[in-house]
């Protein structure tokens, strides 16, 4: 194995990829975030939902004959795990996966469908890394790291040497990072081909472990990680993941959850596209202004799209309250007749749209004859909910 990354490594492994991995379109973007030229990578479309099948793939390319009679371990929360799957499939090798047991159960469900062996291990993602490693010693397996690996890397590089051909004159790309093999391949490759082209990083605020170990010049573990992105919740970074982004990663800020659930949102109201969190990031860092991207040609790289649909209907819900598109109000009223219809009619003459009520008497201490009145609206946006609360108060009733 080469230690060492180089650009013929990353020719190398689009060479291997080409009939296996989609070139995954580039949609132009101009709504997210207006004033800026933004365009998205959709490696959420890619067979298996996400980018990791690149590296996952070539990696297992290069074994030799023995080791690929062996067989495979891995470790992951979902998407490596889905495309180390695919690659021992379509390589018929043996893949054994070790998950950490909350792993949303749509990503466990597509990894056993691909036909790996899943061994689910108590704990989080490191947990099951832990297990990985022991399987490994115990019954000789080559273990495939999610990041941390020359081969992974190159493999994952080959998305900028598509970009290079589909947004040729590109000014910046924002990636996603969690251990940082997605991003150490496309900064590597970018600036190898054209060191002009500025490369940014995007970590949720609840899992900072790449960002963190860059400010303070050495690789650190966080304690614990919590974010809704579960596909970069990662505690450390690679030791080559963190050399190449320290050397080729123009910048990397976070996003926080309520971010990340407003773009998840935008991308699949105005694009048709359906991310997970990880995937959202790039697009949550250029909606909420983390970056400079004014005259920049930018895109963004949307690395999956395997999202638990519990997780979307929940995402949804926030997102509509991030926007303003959803609001909830609690009206204190007099308990006699007529009280229900006078507001209903206020809020149906300002175009809202309710959705649930609520009516209770109130506790001791207040009016006797008071009662709450707990209303949830469908609205267009902030100032429309400040319209209805006005009028609202304006007929004398009290908002609390």
């Amino acid at each position: 194995m080469e230690n060492t990354l180089s650009l013929d490594h990353v020719y190398k492994a689009s060479y291997v990829l080409r009939n296996v991995a989609r070139r995954t379109d580039v949609l132009y973007a101009p709504k997210l975030k207006p004033g800026t030229e933004l365009y998205l990578k959709t490696e959420n479309l890619q067979v298996t939902g996400s980018f990791k099948v690149r590296g996952a793939y070539y990696k297992m390319s290069q074994l030799t004959e023995e080791e690929k009679a062996r067989g495979v371990v891995a470790c992951s929360a979902g998407n490596h795990a889905q495309g180390v799957a695919l690659a021992a499939q379509k390589n018929g090798m043996k893949a054994v996966i070790c998950l950490p047991d909350g792993a949303p159960i749509s990503k466990v469900e597509a990894t056993r469908s691909y036909g790996a062996e899943i061994c689910l291990v108590e704990g989080v993602y490191d947990d099951a890394y832990q297990k990985a490693l022991q399987l490994r010693d115990e019954f000789g397996y080559t273990f495939i790291h999610p990041f941390d690996d020359p081969d992974v890397i190159a493999g994952q590089g080959t998305i900028a040497l598509e970009l290079s051909e589909q947004v040729p004159d590109m000014d910046a790309v924002i990636v996603p990072i969690g251990g940082g093999g997605l991003i150490s391949g496309i900064a590597y490759t970018i600036k190898s081909l054209n060191p002009k082209i500025k490369v940014y990083g995007v970590q949720a605020s609840g899992a900072p472990s790449m960002l963190n170990s860059i400010h303070d010049a050495h690789i650190e573990t966080l304690d614990s990680v919590a974010t809704i992105a579960d596909g970069i919740a990662v505690k450390k970074p690679g030791s080559l993941t963190y050399d190449l982004c320290s050397k080729y990663v123009d910048e990397i800020v976070t996003v926080t959850d309520d971010e990340i659930s407003a773009a998840i949102l935008a991308l699949m109201e105005q694009h048709k596209l359906v991310t997970e969190g990880a995937g959202a990031v790039a697009v949550a860092a250029a909606m909420f202004d983390k970056l400079d991207l004014a005259g920049k040609k930018t895109v963004c790289l949307l690395s999956g799209g395997n999202i638990d649909v519990t997780i979307l209907s929940r995402v949804i819900t926030r997102g509509l309250l991030m926007s303003g598109r959803s609001c909830q109000l609690m009206i204190e009223l007099q308990d006699k007749p007529g009280q229900l219809m006078k507001v209903s009619s206020i809020i149906a003459a300002q175009g809202g749209n309710v959705t649930s009520v609520h009516h209770e008497h109130s506790n001791e201490g207040s009016d006797v004859n008071g009662c709450y009145l707990r209303v949830v609206l469908e609205t267009r946006n902030f100032e429309h909910i400040e319209q209805i609360r006005k009028a609202l108060q304006d007929n004398g009733l009290k908002i609390v």
